[in-house]
């Protein structure tokens, strides 16, 4: 069996799963491009604690942690199987590298796991388990912490970052911006920029990414949605990454998708 990559997934607002979009498409796709891994490990930008926390609920509950969106998103299900045996071994491998981590025996998948997985794995026949990010660390540590999961990736687990290449939601329920808008320069720049130095291998740099690329900030207002890429940054390979998929929803939210390893 060869590595399964490391991907990053942009998953936007909810409606992913029921509005056209070349994102969608893109996503609906993916899957069938990879050899089928024996579990999926998700970073999800909705799922943050102080310490880095692993869920192992055998039968993990598809949590709808949204509001004022269509009632057929509360009805969907991603009825996946957990793996509480394999967040036990990651915990324990995480807290041999220097991480204080932990498992959480109830808690199920956020949308910014099931959303984009409806979508890769409409079967929900697949282990899925998240971990979280933790807003109170920096890109570095998330990016370390990616580097210890490198290892998974050997055993055939799939590691997906899932958040947003831009993520400004002010400007999304601003009003000026529809499903269809053009991005602004201020989007397309930053998604631009990323992606320059994502395909050239500057780690350095996607670490400050955020305070050094043009609109950071305007981009990132906070810091939940850029740290799962950190994380599939640091359990890829070292070098360059490679950007898979572009487009934008509401102008403002950049769909990319990134792999950082074949």
């Amino acid at each position: 069996m060869s590595p399964q990559p490391s991907l990053f997934v942009s998953h936007g607002a909810p409606t992913l799963m029921i509005d056209p979009s070349p994102a969608r498409d893109f996503l609906a796709g993916l899957g069938a491009s990879l050899e089928p891994p024996k579990a999926i490990l998700v970073i999800s930008a909705h799922f943050n604690a102080p310490r880095p926390t692993l869920t192992a609920a055998a039968q993990p509950e598809t949590i709808h942690d949204f509001g004022g969106f269509p009632d057929e998103l509360y009805r969907m299900q991603y009825p996946a199987p957990g793996a509480p045996d394999l967040a036990a071994r990651i915990a324990l491998a995480l807290n041999a590298a220097g991480f204080d981590a932990a498992t959480h025996p109830a808690r199920g998948l956020d949308h910014g796991a099931w959303v984009p997985l409806m979508l890769l794995y409409p079967e929900a026949d697949i282990p899925v388990l998240q971990l979280s990010i933790s807003m109170n660390q920096s890109p570095q540590w998330h990016y370390e912490l990616g580097k210890a999961l490198r290892p998974l990736r050997d055993e055939g687990v799939l590691i997906i970052g899932s958040g947003g290449a831009t993520h400004n939601l002010r400007a999304v329920f601003s009003g000026s911006y529809r499903l269809d808008s053009p991005p602004p320069p201020w989007v397309s720049d930053f998604a631009g920029w990323l992606a320059q130095h994502v395909e050239a291998g500057d780690h350095a740099a996607i670490l400050s990414a955020v305070g050094s690329a043009p609109h950071g900030r305007e981009n990132h207002p906070t810091m939940d949605h850029i740290l799962p890429l950190f994380v599939a940054l640091g359990a890829g390979d070292d070098g360059p990454g490679q950007r898979l998929h572009h487009s934008t929803t509401y102008g403002v939210l950049a769909m990319d998708t990134y792999a950082f390893a074949a």
